[in-house]
């Protein structure tokens, strides 16, 4: 698989699709969709299932310099009506204030990051660590499709938890079955 055919397979999900589309147009700096709805599709795709099934999470990813709640919110309540009009769930995140969170969250430190792929190269399985920029179409996917088409799941070099990451890994194994958890 390259970017053009990653590209491909995952439009055949209507609901990324159409939230490329509107997420353009709210023209935020370093917008990104990223997470399940990229690779569950992919996973979908590969299992011959509708490719929009059992997907849990479109997240968008975004950088902006102000950290503030207010700031945040605000783009979360200009995103919240397309995920409506769409009826999937997105959650949006500042990758600028992720720092300032995450360890109230998650119990665990997390480095301050200087744009969106320095989030999304951070994702607990090595394979999912995959966005498309909806301004460029532009796929960033640091460990490439090698994995994630051959069903590997490996922990994250970059946020080694070993316990949160076998929990993520053993959920997409319940979801598809053919998936392989490499420790």
């Amino acid at each position: 698989m390259d970017d053009v055919q990653f590209r491909d397979v995952v439009s055949r999900n209507p609901a990324n699709a159409a939230l490329m589309g509107r997420l353009a147009e709210l023209r935020l700096n370093q917008c990104y969709l990223t997470a399940g709805c990229l690779f569950q599709t992919v996973w979908n795709v590969l299992s011959d299932r509708p490719p929009a099934e059992n997907i849990k999470d479109y997240d968008v990813f975004y950088f902006d310099e102000d950290v503030s709640w207010e700031a945040e919110d605000a783009v979360i309540r200009r995103v919240a009506p397309i995920a409506e009009q769409l009826g999937i769930p997105v959650e949006v995140k500042n990758q600028a204030r992720v720092h300032l969170w995450y360890k109230r969250r998650f119990g665990a430190d997390y480095p301050q990051l200087f744009s969106s792929c320095d989030g999304i190269a951070r994702y607990l399985v090595r394979c999912t660590c995959i966005g498309i920029d909806v301004s460029t179409r532009d796929v960033f996917a640091p460990d490439g499709y090698g994995d994630l088409t051959a069903g590997i799941l490996r922990i994250s070099k970059l946020l080694p938890r070993p316990a949160q990451y076998r929990a993520k890994a053993e959920q997409y194994k319940a979801r598809w079955p053919w998936l392989r958890i490499i420790e």
